[in-house]
């Protein structure tokens, strides 16, 4: 099965990212010597929320570290409209998650190692500093 990844609607991306950064986030915690389910699930969280999703992917815009064409791709997933908000997070907050989560899911699909893991450490390591 080929997919045309660049024709793919952006809610789509983001349900691969969030998958995808998920597992990232898991296997992190699980190399930092973390093993208790219920730690590394409220660990986890930090992470995988969409208010820090959301301050990753506005960091990086202010940074400017996104090619054009991932610009793209973030100003797509953010004005997908999913129909549901999630309670205790604005309505600008869950459209940034979402326009991280597919600009994650976009490079998975599109086989963009290299690029992907740079993004995937990027976002784990800034989360881990916004915290201490």
């Amino acid at each position: 099965m080929d997919l045309n990844v660049k024709q793919m609607k952006s809610l789509a991306l983001a349900y691969m990212g969030d998958a995808i950064y998920e597992v990232y986030v898991r296997e992190y915690l699980l190399k930092t010597g973390q093993v208790k389910p219920q730690q590394l699930h409220k660990h986890a969280v930090t992470f995988v929320s969409a208010k820090a999703q959301s301050s990753v992917i506005l960091n990086w815009l202010e940074a400017d570290i996104l090619t054009d064409e991932e610009q793209s791709i973030v100003k797509r997933g953010r004005n997908a409209k999913s129909g549901s908000i999630p309670k205790n997070t604005s309505v600008q907050t869950y459209r940034y998650s979402t326009a991280f989560e597919a600009l994650i899911g976009y490079h998975y699909l599109s086989n963009n190692e290299e690029r992907l893991a740079e993004l995937l450490d990027k976002a784990v390591q800034q989360t881990e500093g916004s915290k201490q």
